[in-house]
């Protein structure tokens, strides 16, 4: 018979496939599908692409403002939690003026991914900010962002192509022994970029572990005193050799493993 687990959670009865179940927020976004157009949640594919290709269930979370107040009515179902890239993060959140290049921000899905962020830290989830995912995590502990890295570094090679990945690889060099390290397998890792904006004040208690070799932006940042508090720059989800994501589903397979969760 199914019960429930510690705190509430649901259990599939044993004999039934059990894996890790990482949450994923969605964005919202006006999107055209068969005679509709409308406003969306969603994520492009990738994202659950990989972390099912690692073993894992992955969960889509719309924003929530009910979960803004209650972040553990969330976190308490995920074993593991992933914020994906995708629209600038208002300015307004690190209290800075909005920069002509800031554009298609949308409050509510920060206020919900800031708000499941610093409660993940303090919970010890493991967690993963990828691109704008990372940017957020840096916010949520006080950190604040350059808005535009062509005005700030001089040159577009962070987003070459609006829309593609395609001509956007470059290199981090990435702390040796760091958990960015560890997770993606080597010290100079290959990456995928498509973005505009960084990581400017760096947020609480997070250590700078991976650098651009386009010109030292921060490209990595995590916390030393968390088991898996990871914020990466560049898109693993696009790239199928990357093992950022698998890591992620790693780590959260022992997390649930430890609280009497999913099945190692």
């Amino acid at each position: 018979m199914d019960d429930m687990r510690p705190g509430g959670r649901y259990r599939p009865a044993k004999g039934m496939a059990s894996r890790p179940i990482i949450g994923m927020c969605a964005a919202i976004e006006q999107a055209r599908f068969g005679v509709w157009d409308t406003q969306a949640h969603l994520l492009p594919r990738e994202y659950a692409d990989a972390v099912q290709r690692a073993g894992g269930l992955a969960l889509l979370l719309p924003p929530d403002p009910a979960a803004v107040e209650d972040p553990d009515a969330v976190l308490d179902l995920l074993d593991g939690l992933l914020l994906a890239g995708g629209a600038d993060v208002d300015p307004a959140a690190y209290g800075a003026r909005r920069h002509a290049a800031t554009v298609h921000t949308t409050p509510e899905r920060d206020a919900f991914e800031l708000a499941l962020a610093r409660r993940a830290i303090e919970r010890d989830l493991p967690f993963l900010g990828v691109c704008r995912g990372m940017q957020v995590m840096n916010v949520a502990r006080g950190g604040t962002l350059l808005q535009h890295l062509p005005e700030t570094h001089g040159h577009e090679d962070h987003r070459r192509t609006p829309g593609s990945f395609d001509d956007a690889d470059h290199d981090v060099r990435l702390e040796p022994g760091s958990l960015a390290a560890r997770a993606a397998g080597e010290e100079r890792h290959g990456t995928k970029s498509h973005h505009h904006q960084g990581v400017d004040r760096v947020g609480e208690g997070f250590a700078v572990t991976g650098w651009s070799e386009l010109d030292d932006l921060p490209e990595a940042i995590e916390l030393a005193d968390r088991r898996f508090v990871l914020g990466v720059q560049w898109h693993p989800e696009v790239d199928e050799t990357s093992r950022l994501i698998a890591a992620l589903v790693d780590e959260a397979r022992a997390y649930a493993a430890a609280r009497g969760g999913a099945a190692v």
